[in-house]
């Protein structure tokens, strides 16, 4: 759960825009620019080796060569014998002043470094892919000394070669051990598109190497191979929070479900080449409508990616005249002030077209929303272990965060108004008449009083005499609802300190010992699945208080819905805490869910989110207490129960769902995601629609648009799961209870059709169980 943080949705906040970070990169730079030659941009790429020391790496492999062949004629051996023996691999020296121009500076951080694009991990050369994986351990230690924070290595060019993807990613997880603080960036292309990858030619190429001659064959389009390898890559690596991805964005936008899945990714940069930009009327770059729309969608991320536009300019031999133009076009005295009489201003170098198109979409980006507070934003992602509330007392911030949400408080009122005017309408009888028609009321958990202080709205906007009582058992917060009585309820409130479950009812006035029946019942105990917060059992034990058969509950029912989810930010958090913290991926976390990808479908039968269970209130139950008294002790020894140690008096609240997902394309999920809906209020009047509120992504703008009283909740796997093209995610959940605590269980399972009635189990998870760190009654 989480408030809008009190920020006033009609303030200037909701003005501010994203903010671009606009970097430049030029393939054929060899050297560091200055300081004075990037003033157009935010930063700007360096290479971390130059020419030289490439042209080092080309001499050290020719002479090895000719080596191993003076070595083979030596002995008389074939070139299939020579490839048999085991023959040292050269070693790359260390590199010196001469191999490269960059070096620690005042102004490195505007600097981001980029390893060698000639560099060939993935070759089938054992020679070529060694010497590249020395190369790029050089770079990333000398980036790493110079106090680069980011260093971007140059992504496979294929990814039909599983076992070239399999060396890159090894020599990936090798310079994660080398750097001690920068992080690495994988440049990937969205998808294959012709002409997206690097230009550069690489050591392969050079040297005739197999790998890299059929790697120039025509081949359809696979869209998601980057994505796979993209995958392989940051798995191998156990998603090292250090690893991240610079996406190269195509000129031909590939389906929305592969814009969703490298939107979960952890993007650092995304980088625009010239061949993305479209020319208007008058020849200038200009993106398409929908390159506009991803850009401003990744931009809505709580760590927004940077742009770098690559190879649009301006080139170096530009930079170096606009650097010597400020040098030298200083005016004298007499020139500013002629310059400043003739109202005209001296001379400014030209804006490079591109990053003046990307300054001008920044400036008309759509602002920022009611649910794109700083506050909010901070949330994204961020893990939040579930309110106890029955046996933690909350803080006063607490409760003040969760009445920032007026859609919540809306939603309720409407409904205890409804159900007041439906009362008279149906005329239907109160729970102590006909001696007294005042209608009886009592919101359990009343925390700090806001539900209250609607109840007495509705009331006075429906004409309705009522008689209200307000239980919590807060202490604290009992005193604040006894001060809140007198400031502004002029004392038309009974304010009780108890636990509702031990409530002995509404005393009738002038009595002590003798208690009334309640006809509206009102509570807040939703959790972010409707019942993880133990709203059932809670409402056991107060609502034999509900008059029968006319006693409304508000809420009347609340369902619990699950989705499974690629979040690989959330399982690279989780990997990190599993080291201090062994329940980490056995814990329900509540976070409001946005850098994901929703990995299945919408189908005939099936879903893309799918009700796992519902709870409809009031309904009959027999209380542990009463359950005794009736039955005897015996019936309520441990083991009575459907689980081992229980006496069975919360069977009833129990749960369990199988559902099935449908996955159209391949993919990984990390967990599932967990959401509510609620029925506040069901009319009994034909043509009434219900009063609801909703957490559901695709209900929540129709039911409670704007609500952020509830984040969802994740149910996290302990490894992800890799599925197929056209699979199905098999989803088993439990509730379980053994009448002192209410915990979840949960496992996935993936099946593939390999025939029109024949599906194969492909994979699954671990049963998934909070038991240890369960919800106490």
């Amino acid at each position: 759960m989480a408030s809008n943080g009190g920020l006033n949705p009609e303030s200037d906040d909701f003005e501010n825009r994203p903010n671009f970070c606009i970097g430049q990169h030029d393939s054929n730079r060899f050297e560091t620019l200055s300081d004075d030659q990037y003033r157009q941009f935010n930063f700007v790429t360096t290479p971390i080796t130059n020419q030289h020391f490439f042209r080092r790496v080309v001499d050290l492999y020719k002479c090895h060569l000719a080596e191993r062949e003076q070595w083979r004629q030596d002995r008389g051996l074939t070139s299939s014998q020579l490839s048999n023996q085991s023959l040292p691999a050269p070693i790359v020296p260390t590199l010196t002043n001469k191999d490269t121009s960059y070096a620690p500076s005042s102004y490195v951080g505007s600097l981001v470094a980029y390893a060698s694009p000639w560099i060939d991990l993935c070759s089938s050369n054992p020679l070529i892919s060694s010497i590249s994986r020395q190369v790029l351990n050089l770079e990333v230690a000398y980036a790493n000394f110079c106090g680069a924070r980011s260093i971007i290595i140059p992504g496979p060019r294929e990814d039909e070669d599983s076992r070239g993807i399999a060396l890159y990613a090894r020599a990936i997880q090798e310079a994660l051990q080398v750097t001690t603080r920068a992080n690495l960036i994988i440049h990937m292309p969205m998808y294959r598109e012709p002409g997206l990858d690097e230009k550069a030619e690489m050591l392969s190429s050079l040297f005739a190497d197999a790998n890299g001659a059929e790697a120039c064959a025509v081949k359809e389009i696979d869209l998601f191979t980057a994505w796979d390898s993209w995958h392989t890559i940051r798995s191998v690596c156990k998603y090292s929070t250090q690893l991240f991805v610079a996406l190269r964005i195509p000129r031909r936008l590939p389906e929305k479900d592969l814009q969703d899945r490298w939107f979960a990714e952890p993007l650092h940069y995304l980088s625009i080449g010239p061949k993305t930009f479209q020319p208007n009327r008058a020849g200038h770059p200009t993106l398409t409508p929908n390159h506009q729309q991803l850009i401003n969608h990744y931009m809505r991320l709580k760590n927004a990616p940077w742009l770098i536009l690559c190879d649009v300019g301006p080139s170096l031999e530009d930079l170096n005249e606009a650097q010597d133009h400020l040098a030298t076009d200083f005016p004298s005295l007499a020139e500013a002030s002629n310059a400043l009489k003739e109202n005209r201003r001296p001379q400014q170098p030209p804006q490079n077209p591109y990053a003046g198109y990307m300054r001008y979409l920044e400036r008309h980006q759509a602002p920022f929303s009611a649910m794109e507070t700083p506050t909010l934003t901070s949330f994204q992602d961020w893990l939040q272990s579930p309110l106890q509330p029955l046996s933690d007392n909350l803080e006063s911030a607490t409760y003040e965060m969760f009445e920032g949400d007026p859609v919540k408080y809306d939603q309720y009122e409407l409904a205890i108004t409804e159900a007041m005017a439906e009362w008279k309408v149906l005329k239907k009888p109160t729970s102590q008449a006909p001696s007294n028609s005042d209608l009886i009321v009592a919101v359990a958990g009343a925390g700090r009083g806001p539900l209250v202080t609607r109840v007495l709205r509705a009331a006075e906007a429906t004409g309705t005499a009522i008689q209200l009582w307000a239980l919590e058992k807060n202490q604290n917060a009992y005193v604040y609802l006894l001060s809140k009585n007198e400031r502004e309820w002029g004392g038309r409130v009974t304010v009780v300190k108890t636990d509702m479950r031990e409530w002995q009812g509404p005393a009738l006035k002038g009595y002590t010992a003798f208690f009334s029946k309640v006809d509206i019942l009102v509570t807040e105990l939703l959790g972010s699945f409707g019942d993880n917060e133990l709203s059932p059992e809670c409402l056991d034990g107060i609502q034999r208080h509900i008059s029968r058969p006319h006693g409304i509950s508000i809420p009347h029912s609340y369902t619990a819905h699950l989705s499974p989810i690629a979040t690989p930010r959330i399982f690279a958090d989780l990997s990190s805490r599993s080291h201090g913290d062994p329940q980490a991926f056995e814990t329900p976390w509540v976070t409001r869910l946005h850098a994901i990808d929703f990995v299945s479908q919408k189908v005939p039968r099936h879903g893309r989110f799918q009700q796992a269970w519902e709870f409809v209130h009031p309904v009959e139950v027999s209380r542990a207490d009463e359950f005794a008294e009736e039955e005897g002790t015996r019936f309520i020894s441990p083991g009575g129960g459907s689980m081992t140690g229980s006496s069975g008096t919360n069977d009833h609240n129990a749960r369990h769902c199988h559902l099935t997902f449908v996955c159209r394309t391949r993919g990984v999920t990390h967990g599932l995601a967990g959401y509510f809906e609620s029925v506040l209020y069901a009319p009994q009047a034909a043509g009434k629609e219900p009063v609801e509120i909703s957490i559901l992504p695709d209900q929540i703008d129709r039911k409670s648009k704007d609500m952020v009283s509830w984040f969802p909740i994740f149910f996290p796997l302990k490894q992800p799961l890799y599925f197929p093209q056209d699979a199905e995610l098999e989803v088993s959940m439990w509730r379980q209870t053994d009448d002192t605590k209410v915990w979840y269980e949960w496992m996935v399972e993936v099946y593939a059709w390999v025939g029109p009635e024949t599906r194969i189990k492909v994979g699954a998870s671990e049963l998934h169980s909070s038991r240890k760190i369960a919800c106490l009654m």
